[in-house]
């Protein structure tokens, strides 16, 4: 169970990523799934750079917002962040996940086994692919 000063630390990494630098509004960033579903933060010498969460949709595990603040990219922290978040839905039981990928992040989410379903749709304003992954078969 995380912690409400490790939760706080969760908004303040999405509130950076999503808010300020992609312009989501809070409206749309925080909803009410924020309650229920498995949060993960990542932190470095104290100071938190990387969240997630992963909430249960059906049969899938769905790895949600999904973020790395700006000077922590392009090293490698985003495949170990997507790596753990697949490890925490593994030990919670899930064979399938899936995650709404921003359209520019698709070839990241496939180098980690996920497959684009159907078109490009918009969230929050913003082009995003279904991609799914089956580990059940």
């Amino acid at each position: 169970m995380i912690s409400q000063e490790d939760l706080i630390k969760v908004f303040i990494v999405r509130g950076i990523v999503f808010v300020e630098e992609q312009g989501v509004s809070y409206n749309i960033e925080h909803d009410e799934h924020d309650f229920s579903a498995t949060h993960i933060l990542g932190e470095m010498d104290g100071e938190p750079f990387a969240a997630g969460r992963i909430r249960a949709v059906g049969e899938y595990a769905k790895l949600e917002r999904v973020a790395i603040r700006k000077q922590y990219r392009g090293k490698g922290l985003g495949h170990k962040l997507t790596e753990f978040m697949l490890f925490v839905a593994k030990e919670q039981g899930f064979k399938k996940f899936k995650v709404h990928a921003q359209s520019y992040l698709a070839d990241f989410y496939k180098q980690h086994g996920f497959e684009i379903v159907g078109d490009i749709f918009k969230e929050a304003g913003i082009d995003h692919y279904l991609m799914i992954r089956d580990d059940s078969g």
